[in-house]
């Protein structure tokens, strides 16, 4: 009986020590988890007795882990996730996925072209599972992945942090878009100083677009300009049709209408393919709806 208890109170100050390290305050882990700021104090006090190290330290008025909380974050956080959705767990290994929710972060241009498909087929399957998108990329979708705010992303990725994992699920190919009239349409072959000599239309420069296009430039010792920032496809094929320039996109963001009315002119030969997949952090407890969500995504890509 002693030693039920014992378990059942660890778990307990696992559960405030990771919803304090989550939400960077005790106050509002004692608000989530309905109990009181002095109980969720005591329980971390007890926790960091037990363990004989300090598991965070006060940065202004947010809480943040010191190196041997981290740690400690890291290795529990799975296993207290895997104990809150054990019943969802089970639900779902017995073919009953009826409850719970399912948060994913994806740029506009993934959840425009690379989404639809996979999205509709989970909700006609499991209409009673919550699922948000969140319109975030880059660094912002990193910091929801890191904080637990999504359960995983959808998205490009070149260079992996180490915690965070990759991997990878559909390759597009890299083209670039003209104006039907444009100089560069009636050439039989295009090159990239051919491409370098006409101002460009591209997303945002934190973005990795506009990194890999600075890179291969560089490498074939070619200077390019660029005559707008536009962040989204949509915009920029829209600007490219409208002659404000030209621009370098992956093919998935193609329509048979925008083919033609644009002229599209592959140049794999010098741009990298672009593969998109799925990020989650490393040691994270994947939960039944996450999963059947990549296995619907898997299915739909590896059969193209």
């Amino acid at each position: 009986m002693a030693n039920t208890y014992y378990k059942q109170n660890h778990l307990k100050k696992l559960r405030a020590f990771c919803q304090t390290a989550k939400l960077g305050s005790m106050t509002k882990a004692a608000e989530s988890l309905f109990a009181s700021q002095p109980t969720i104090s005591l329980q971390i006090h007890a926790l960091e007795e037990e363990m004989d190290t300090s598991l965070f330290e006060r940065c202004g008025p947010k809480l943040t882990l010191t190196t041997e909380g981290s740690i400690l974050y890291d290795l529990c956080l799975p296993h207290v996730q895997g104990i809150d959705r054990l019943k969802e767990t089970f639900d779902a290994h017995c073919g009953n996925l009826t409850s719970g929710e399912l948060n994913i972060a994806a740029g506009e241009s993934t959840i425009l072209y690379i989404l639809p498909s996979p999205v509709r087929q989970f909700t006609d399957q499991y209409p009673s599972i919550k699922l948000r998108l969140s319109n975030e990329t880059g660094r912002n979708g990193m910091e929801l992945l890191r904080n637990d705010k999504v359960d995983f992303a959808v998205g490009s990725m070149l260079e992996v942090p180490d915690d965070l994992e990759y991997n990878p699920i559909v390759t597009y190919n890299p083209v670039v878009i003209t104006p039907l009239n444009h100089p560069l349409s009636r050439l039989e072959k295009v090159s990239i100083k051919d491409i370098g000599k006409y101002g460009l239309i591209l997303p945002p420069r934190h973005l990795s677009t506009w990194h890999i296009v600075k890179m291969v430039f560089a490498q074939h010792n070619v200077s390019f300009q660029v005559t707008l920032e536009a962040g989204g496809w949509e915009v920029i094929k829209r600007y490219v049709g409208l002659g404000q320039g030209i621009s370098i996109v992956t093919d998935v963001c193609l329509t048979k209408q925008d083919r033609e009315n644009m002229h599209v002119i592959p140049v794999d030969q010098y741009f990298p393919k672009r593969s998109y997949g799925i990020v989650t952090r490393k040691g994270k407890f994947l939960s039944a709806p996450s999963e059947r969500f990549i296995e619907i995504m898997n299915d739909n890509f590896c059969s193209e």
